[in-house]
Parts: C-alpha cells; structure tokens; sequence
C-alpha cells in the first residue's frame, strides 16, 4: 500500500513538473500565466467530468457532507496557490518564489505538530533542513536574487495553498473518490480563476500560433493538451491517491521532486541547461526526503 502510494506521489510530481515547459511554450507566443493556468484547470475539469460523475454514483451523501472542505481544496489548493504563486514573481525573482511556495511542505509538519499533535521526529528535522538547502542550490536562488515584503508575503501564501493540497488530499477517512475530490477541485478553482479574469486581477490572452516543444514546431493544441491532461488530470489524481496512502508529511517531501523533474524535462523540451549546483542540490533534496520518509516509517 505505501509502496503504491509513494509511486503515486512521484508520478504526481514527474506530472507536475511538465506544466512548466508546457507552460512556456506557450507564454513566449503570447499567452499570459493566468490564461495558460485558467485553460489548464477548466479543460481539465471537463474531461474528468464524465468519470467523476461515474465514480461518485452512490457517494454524493459523503460529497454533500464534505462541501465545504471540498470547496476549502478548490480555493487554496487550486485556484489560491496559483494565483499567489504570479502575483509573487510580479515581486520576487522566480527562484525565490519557487522556494517560498515549496516550503508548504515544512507548513505540513507545522500543521501535523500544533493540530494533529504529531511532533516531528530528528531525523525529519534535519531531512527538511536538507531539503530546504538543497532547493536553494536547484533553483539557484542565491544568483541575482530579487526580493520584496510584497512578493514574500504572496509566496508564503502560494505555500499555504500547497500545504493545503496535501493536507486535504492525505485524509484517509474520506468516502469521496480522489477522481471526484480533484474533479470537484478544479470546478471550484476554474471558476474561482474566471472570476479573478473577469475582475482584472489576472491579465487573461491567449492566441493560436504554432509553438516550439522538444525542437519541434507543433499545434498550440499539443501544449494546452499537456498541461490539462498531463499536468492537471493526471497530477492531482495521482497526487491525492497517493496521499491518502502515504500520509501528507511524507507526500509533502516526496513531492518535492518535482523541482529535480522540472529540471529534467526543461532540458529535455525546451533545451535548458543544467549545472552543478543543480545537480548537487538534486542530491541534497534525495538526502532529505530519504531522511523525512524513514522517520516516517
């Protein structure tokens, strides 16, 4: 069951990790971050729409009565972090709002201590520390850094809202199918993200010119396709099933592979290079979500 579930999370954040090549293929043809992200989650939505609504048959009590903590997920785990992840590059170089919003994982340990009174043992002490030092060095945050009271404040809360995807997708006890908890998900953020379009509060363009992906000129199609299919359908699908096996502590860690995945398939899609200290980060991280998930065990 573990085993399955830890397979879950890195297949999450292997998928995770591609909507950020995805995503630029298509934002240097003319498309804004809040139009790629809004497409990604709608479209999403209604491809998952028929099997959700097979997979709730017989469920919609335990939907009815958790509504509101879906709705809580739509809004910070979708939509929330999103949105205060763009508004914190508008302040911070991306490198530092990168490693404000993967500290959502040290806001898991935070949560389980002071809510759910399990105290973090040494080992994932020092497996967060390393996880931390080691994201410093994969997102080179130390190079040319920019920052801002602002833009900290936007990309803690980016952080709040991924503490809040593995916290509400790790519970076990819940009757609501992970299909439906990310279908339900997406609904609540799609909308909530048209809203924020609508209300100008994100700048919405889009346009249909042909895009270069893995050196190939191709279909704007293929990397909306991507980041809905893959990156959104697959990612938190996977993402809460393997929670809900895992735990969200370790979830949390695991899923900090997404950043060694994004670098992986950057070089491999868009030909971005990767240095040392990337490399050398990438092991640091190994380090310690190796430390976080035996202390775990």
């Amino acid at each position: 069951m573990r085993a399955t579930g830890l397979l879950l999370v890195l297949l999450s954040a292997a998928t995770f990790a591609t909507s950020g090549p995805f995503a630029d293929s298509l934002l240097v043809t003319g498309w804004t971050p809040g139009a790629a992200v809004t497409t990604r989650i709608c479209t999403a939505a209604a491809v998952l729409t028929l099997p959700a609504l097979l997979a709730a048959r017989g469920r919609w009590p335990a939907i009815r009565a958790e509504a509101r903590l879906l709705a809580v997920y739509g809004l910070l785990a979708v939509a929330g972090c999103q949105l205060m992840f763009f508004y914190a590059v508008q302040h911070l170089s991306v490198g530092v709002a990168l490693l404000l919003e993967y500290s959502g994982s040290v806001l898991v340990v935070l949560w389980l201590w002071l809510h759910e009174k399990q105290r973090p043992g040494a080992r994932t002490v020092v497996g967060a520390g390393l996880c931390v030092a080691g994201l410093v060095l994969v997102l080179d945050v130390l190079s040319g850094a920019h920052v801002d009271l602002v833009g900290v404040l936007f990309g803690l809360g980016a952080a709040v809202g991924l503490a809040t995807f593995y916290v509400l997708s790790s519970r076990a006890e819940t009757d609501v199918p992970p299909l439906v908890n990310a279908w339900i998900g997406m609904i609540v953020g799609g909308i909530a993200l048209l809203v924020a379009g609508a209300a100008q509060l994100i700048p919405m363009q889009a346009a249909t010119t042909d895009v270069r992906l893995a050196d190939r000129t191709v279909s704007w199609l293929v990397p909306v396709l991507g980041i809905s299919l893959v990156a959104a359908v697959i990612a938190y699908t996977a993402g809460i099933s393997g929670a809900r096996r895992v735990g969200s502590r370790v979830a949390a860690f695991v899923g900090l592979s997404e950043v060694l995945f994004a670098i992986v398939f950057a070089y491999l899609l868009v030909d971005q290079s990767v240095g040392w200290t990337q490399a050398l980060g990438g092991v640091v991280v190994v380090g310690g979500i190796a430390l976080v998930r035996a202390d775990e065990t």
